[in-house]
């Protein structure tokens, strides 16, 4: 990728400008309690001969947030998305635990409705976690718009350009030589 300097210089910036985007909007978008989704969000280029492939990682329910899920016996939250809760493909008890420590760390606690009591941070996960399970989680789009929009931004518009500039130094370079 040496002889294609300017398309890697592309590449890395839509790479970098979806992860500042996509970290951005899980700020913007409360959704950044842990960091840990936050601090999982990475960007690979990888480099094989003359070409170059742009790969994301993130933590395994940044795709849950990112494109929502369906409800188990509603789907009106998410309609379009892949993901469904009761499906038996995700782990037991995996949403609870993960409500549970969200609540902790944002410290709600839901009242009893009879004695005005506060419930546990157990029993006001375990009821979020019911209803999310029953009707879904909305999408938040936190990464598919940087995506969407860094592609349009860099790829559809400067790539060719810069790909036009190394394919010129390129072909100058290889002229001097004859």
């Amino acid at each position: 990728m040496a002889d294609l300097r300017e398309t890697y210089a592309v590449i890395k910036r839509f790479r970098d400008y979806v992860i500042q985007q996509s970290r951005s909007n899980l700020s913007k978008g409360r959704k950044n309690v842990s960091k840990e989704l936050y601090n999982s969000l990475k960007g690979e280029i990888v480099q094989e001969n003359n070409y170059a492939i742009v790969g994301f990682r993130m933590a395994e329910y940044g795709q849950y947030q990112d494109q929502g899920v369906k409800g188990k016996f509603k789907s009106a939250k998410a309609p379009n998305s892949p993901f469904k809760f009761g499906s038996g493909t995700g782990k037991k008890g995996g949403l609870t635990n993960g409500i549970e420590k969200w609540v902790k760390a944002r410290g709600i606690q839901l009242k009893d409705k009879k004695t005005g009591r506060f419930i546990s941070y157990q029993s006001t996960a375990f009821l979020i976690s019911r209803s999310i399970y029953m009707t879904g989680m909305k999408p938040s789009l936190f990464f598919t718009k940087p995506f969407e929009a860094g592609y349009k931004k860099y790829i559809d518009t400067d790539l060719a350009k810069a790909f036009g500039l190394d394919v010129e130094t390129i072909i100058d370079y290889n002229l001097k030589d004859l």
